[in-house]
């Protein structure tokens, strides 16, 4: 399975295209899409969408996961970079690739062991995850790590089996007593 992680920005946009085997995941392509030349925003974003097509079009991968937007103290910041990762699901959704969204607290905890590793954490453990000769920038680190969790939570999806599924759930399944409050999921219960 080839994963394209992708951690958007709109002056720096980190991307990563991994290839996950069994256990085994190698990079096939990673880097920084900068766009700092481009003083407007639109012009940004459109060198940002054919930039990103770029890749798509090069590495052919099956699949996207992205970087969902961190909650900042600044609105703007969060509303700017939310154009940045619209454009980066709009590429996705033209060449008909299924997109996956993680929360950077997922990503960190997927890579670090933890939800609050900073960026010199993230760096460091992807370069040993990947076994990379030299530690990749900021950027490209956090587009690696988004696609490692997608890769990561793939093969949890993957060792769990239907027959242990049932067994867990058997297991874990509510005694007689509470059973009326409870709804299954299949039946419209939420979830």
């Amino acid at each position: 399975m080839r994963i394209l992680g992708i951690d958007p920005g709109t002056r720096i946009t980190g991307f990563a295209v991994i290839e996950q085997a069994g256990r085994r995941l190698t990079v096939c392509h990673s880097g920084t899409i900068r766009l700092q030349q481009q003083p407007d925003l639109s012009q940004r974003l459109a060198e940002l969408d054919r930039r990103l097509q770029d890749v798509i079009e090069q590495q052919r991968p099956m699949v996207v996961a992205v970087e969902d937007i961190f909650t900042h103290q600044n609105a703007r910041s969060a509303l700017v970079l939310g154009h940045a990762r619209g454009v980066a699901l709009a590429v996705a959704g033209r060449a008909e690739l299924p997109v996956h969204a993680y929360a950077p607290a997922t990503v960190k905890q997927a890579v670090a062991g933890h939800g609050r590793a900073d960026k010199q954490q993230i760096q460091r453990m992807v370069q040993v995850l990947l076994a990379l000769a030299v530690t990749p920038a900021a950027d490209e680190a956090d587009a690696l790590a988004v696609a490692i969790c997608h890769a990561m939570s793939r093969a949890v999806v993957r060792v769990v089996s239907p027959a242990a599924t049932a067994v867990a759930a058997t297991r874990s399944a509510p005694r007689r007593r509470g059973l009326r409050g409870l709804r299954r999921v299949d039946e419209g219960g939420g979830g």
